[in-house]
């Protein structure tokens, strides 16, 4: 395959493995990097030391591009984004956050950039910046998506930036593959279909669960984490929008998160609230849903674990090696590419 992100990123297929907390770890990530792809690294429950690790383990498993995201808005963030440039990742996505430092920093050891947005005003920001991409996140994806479609917001980024766009939401096979390209996109992104994967550290539970679940079988809710967000429509999940944002539990929780980050609270503290109230409760409301998100990827917990799965979710029937998706995904898409040249000859 031959796109611009291939040629730029120096890889053989334009996919990427999205970076999602406990799922895109250092096997997973080595896993869609060795097979053509670019692995990407979650580094939004790591301290600095602990990413500084994870880097160095995705290099013992893979001598092929790969990346890491820092997810600006979280305390502790910049950094791990700081470990990121000083060892020297090849690929750097970052999100909700001013990214220009960055950008400036991988530039000059030759690195990529790319930026998560989810709207054209995000999109122009980050092309001003200087990023090598957007990943463009639509309705249909897990977590943090708006409510536009990919229909729309791939195109319509197509037509207002000059980088490339890489799609992300609703693609989960070699059909949704070639209609990305179709729409402009340059290459794609998965976080649902790689979660149900043999490599995926994802627990089995949930495994199956995703399978058995339906396209309409999510929640978007902004009551699950403070964001507009799309989980597994379970029980726990119902619950957990329920009962919504409670300052106490939200407490309690932005404690451990800072214990477990090795970061000291007080520090945590006064750096959320420096950010005005607005911040201060969305970020405590992200506390609150951490454990919960932990819950379902580590522990399996139907009872309280809530999982972030985009709508593709329902296309999903099986649990195949990393290596063997991606080449069913290729190929699928090329057939696809071949009926619809019959259809316009």
């Amino acid at each position: 395959m031959k796109t611009k992100i291939t040629e730029s990123f120096g890889i053989k297929y334009p996919i990427f493995l999205s970076g999602m907390s406990w799922i895109s770890v250092p096997k997973m990530v080595a896993a869609v990097s060795n097979a053509g792809g670019v692995g990407i690294l979650a580094t939004g429950p790591f301290t600095a030391e602990q990413t500084r690790k994870a880097i160095r383990e995705v290099r013992s498993l893979t001598d092929k591009p790969f990346g890491a995201n820092a997810t600006l808005y979280f305390p502790g963030a910049d950094a791990n984004a700081k470990i990121l440039l000083e060892e020297k990742v090849p690929v750097i996505n970052f999100a909700l956050g001013k990214g220009d430092w960055i950008v400036e920093a991988a530039h000059k050891y030759g690195g990529k950039v790319i930026a998560t947005v989810v709207n054209a005003k995000h999109g122009k920001r980050a092309q001003d910046y200087g990023c090598d991409a957007v990943l463009a996140t639509s309705y249909e994806a897990a977590a943090h998506g708006e409510a536009v479609s990919s229909m729309v917001l791939i195109p319509h980024l197509v037509d207002v930036l000059d980088i490339p766009v890489i799609a992300a939401g609703g693609i989960g096979d070699g059909r949704g593959f070639a209609a990305a390209l179709s729409l402009g996109a340059e290459g794609i992104a998965m976080g649902t279909r790689f979660m149900t994967t043999k490599e995926s550290p994802l627990h089995q539970r949930y495994k199956e669960l995703s399978i058995k679940k339906d396209v309409t079988d999510t929640l978007y809710s902004p009551r699950i984490d403070g964001l507009p967000c799309r989980v597994m429509d379970t029980d726990a999940a119902r619950s957990a929008e329920r009962k919504g944002f409670n300052p106490f539990v939200s407490m309690v929780n932005s404690y451990a998160i800072a214990r477990n980050m090795r970061l000291p609270y007080l520090k945590v503290f006064f750096s959320v609230v420096g950010q005005g109230y607005k911040s201060m409760k969305q970020l405590a409301h992200m506390a609150l849903a951490f454990e919960a998100f932990q819950k379902a990827t580590e522990e399996g917990d139907l009872n309280k674990g809530v999982l972030p799965v985009g709508q593709v979710m329902g296309l999903m029937h099986d649990e195949p090696a990393v290596a063997e998706l991606m080449e069913r995904m290729v190929l699928e898409a090329n057939e696809r590419q071949q009926k619809l040249s019959a259809i316009f000859k």
